[in-house]
């Protein structure tokens, strides 16, 4: 696999549906696949970039906290669990969805446990907007979209920015 080739595919491409595999060994080829994922994403002007949706069907995100300026982290075979389970509603966009904003409900506390791109073990916990990222880029993981997650409203208000991504 040649990392440089990578791009950021858009809906309705299948590997945005697929539930990804866990990374087996985090080697130089992983490595290689998480610097290029940060390009595309600041690229991107984004704060999250999952796998799925650079075509790669691997348990592995990034994420950028706004508030902060480092390079951003890397969750690899990542596992959430809610510490705060009161719901909170705020607007989400996705870079596989442009021009698509949806309202979702997460909750607002989140532990996230993984491995960095050094394969070493890392956790945080946050109530915090990064939490709300975590969230969005693990449903990638897992093959949902904020698409699967619209009223029927907003899916009024954005189909004709979705008939133009299905159409190509």
């Amino acid at each position: 696999m040649d990392p440089s080739a990578l791009d950021i595919l858009t809906h309705p491409h299948p590997v945005l549906r697929l539930k990804a595999e866990p990374v087996k060994t985090v080697d130089d080829e992983v490595r290689a696949v998480v610097d290029r994922m940060f390009e595309l994403m600041d690229e991107a002007e984004g704060i999250g970039l999952a796998a799925p949706q650079v075509g790669l069907a691997m348990r592995l995100f990034i994420t950028r906290d706004p508030d902060e300026l480092t390079r951003g982290c890397v969750w690899i075979n990542p596992e959430l669990e809610v510490v705060e389970d009161t719901k909170e509603s705020d607007e989400e966009g996705c870079l596989s969805l442009p021009g698509i904003l949806v309202n979702v409900d997460r909750p607002q506390g989140i532990r996230i446990r993984g491995l960095n791109e050094h394969g070493e073990s890392v956790e945080a916990v946050s109530s915090e907007h990064i939490a709300r990222v975590w969230q969005h880029e693990n449903d990638h993981l897992n093959g949902r979209l904020i698409i699967d997650r619209m009223s029927s409203m907003e899916r009024l208000r954005n189909r004709r920015a979705l008939r133009d991504l299905e159409r190509g």
